[in-house]
């Protein structure tokens, strides 16, 4: 089908194209950006004045609990064309036709795109490496352990060569097994509550054993949800080595504090947990430097049992897809980033993260790209709305930001090409 997205703002981070212009799509794929080929009809137009036309945003952590229609649904109306999926699924994705079959259903419904991280080890249980290879033909871009640290670090260090061997890559949440049980971050508030604390050691600790074994094995490694000043300078110095390491931080510790936890609101029961100001504002820097690669929504969506109970009890996570672009807007507002810089950290960004194992979309997703796959975000960052937790589209509605008023509305979203949500 032909399709013009006409008159928008076109920014692409990863050229700096930043101009009015309009989008012609054809077959799925970017015909033209700007002056339309002789000939081109559409058959459907979008009418983008007033609006930025950007490439559809790339989610490395999103959990499709629940009903899978729904929160897809909630990808593409938060202009979330792809999403990476963790391996804590139930059941967890440790063999290859459990990928296959995650897959096939995400492709049924014609929403988002939904990659797969397969697990590292079977049943995420840390004992027995899975079939890493059978695992990628299945379409897996990367392995890891999701929330389940590795006690045994021969095993890690096993999992890294074999990684390393073939080139996959393995993404680790950094935390230490035995220091990071607690529920809220270490410190005044968490003494002050009764809560029990983890404490920035839970993840130093764990980064220098990552790195120790990075070094070691050359194995690509990609840290999910970075929470720590701390680890960021960490981080910041593993780059600066040469190490072939990336990050991402999470939409909640670059907005929320453990302070914002009050009197002991389950919404603020997140993992990582929340820490102090000086780790926002730490977070939030290097995420304007470069130093972290992708803003992450770290969707979780719980239900409302598992969430309405005391703080410590109540189940981790919160639901984040439809609120991933105007969080970012929001931080690049607060921040003074250049809108473009800001678009990259949830397209460019992220894509490049997955990019080795995407084979032939590798340079496509999270750009405009003449001749690349027409995932598109039609945005008016003008308007702003207030977050209602009934009117999320995800099954889980339990988010700490219900009262906000976010800046940045989505008017359409495209998938390959086809028109996956329409305001």
């Amino acid at each position: 089908m032909n399709i013009l997205i006409q008159g928008g703002r076109v920014i692409d981070p990863a050229s700096r194209f930043d101009a009015l212009a309009d989008v012609a799509i054809a077959d799925g794929k970017i015909l033209a950006v700007g002056a339309l080929p002789e000939g081109f009809v559409p058959e459907q137009t979008v009418d983008a004045a007033g609006c930025i036309v950007a490439p559809g945003l790339v989610d490395l952590s999103v959990r499709l609990g629940g009903s899978l229609a729904s929160e897809l649904a909630a990808a593409v109306a938060g202009g979330v064309t792809s999403v990476v999926c963790p391996p804590d699924t139930e059941p967890v994705l440790d063999v290859p036709g459990l990928v296959e079959m995650l897959r096939y259903r995400a492709q049924r419904l014609q929403l988002s795109r939904v990659f797969a991280l397969g697990a590292l080890t079977r049943s995420l249980k840390g004992e027995v490496l899975t079939e890493m290879v059978g695992l990628t033909e299945a379409g897996c871009v990367a392995f890891g352990q999701a929330e389940v640290p590795l006690a045994n670090t021969q095993v890690l260090q096993r999992a890294l060569q074999y990684a390393s061997t073939f080139g996959y890559a393995v993404w680790l949440r950094p935390q230490e097994l035995h220091l990071g049980k607690g529920v809220a971050a270490s410190g005044p508030m968490a003494t002050r509550l009764g809560l029990s604390g983890v404490p920035v050691a839970a993840e130093t600790i764990a980064l220098h054993t990552i790195f120790e074994l990075v070094r070691a094995t050359q194995a690509r490694v990609h840290l999910c949800r970075i929470s720590s000043a701390a680890g960021v300078e960490l981080v910041r110095q593993a780059k600066a080595e040469g190490l072939p390491v990336t990050c991402d931080v999470s939409i909640n510790s670059l907005h929320l504090t453990d302070v914002d936890i009050g009197f002991f609101d389950s919404r603020m029961r997140l993992t990582p947990v929340l820490r102090q100001q000086r780790d926002r504002d730490a977070l939030r820097a290097a995420l304007a430097d470069g130093t972290i690669d992708a803003l992450v929504s770290d969707h979780s969506p719980v239900g409302e049992d598992a969430k309405v109970l005391p703080f410590a009890e109540s189940e981790p996570g919160a639901t984040g897809l439809e609120l991933l672009l105007s969080l970012t807007l929001k931080w690049a507002a607060d921040s003074g980033v250049d809108l473009c810089d800001a678009l990259s950290t949830i397209t460019q960004g992220p894509a490049a993260v997955m990019g080795a194992a995407l084979g032939v979309l590798a340079p496509q997703l999270g750009r405009l790209t003449v001749g690349g796959v027409a995932d598109v975000c039609v945005l008016d960052a003008a308007a702003h709305w207030v977050v209602q937790a009934d009117a999320l589209r995800s099954q889980g509605k339990h988010t700490p930001f219900g009262g906000y008023e976010l800046p940045g509305k989505v008017r359409a979203t495209l998938v390959g090409g086809r028109i996956a949500f329409r305001a």
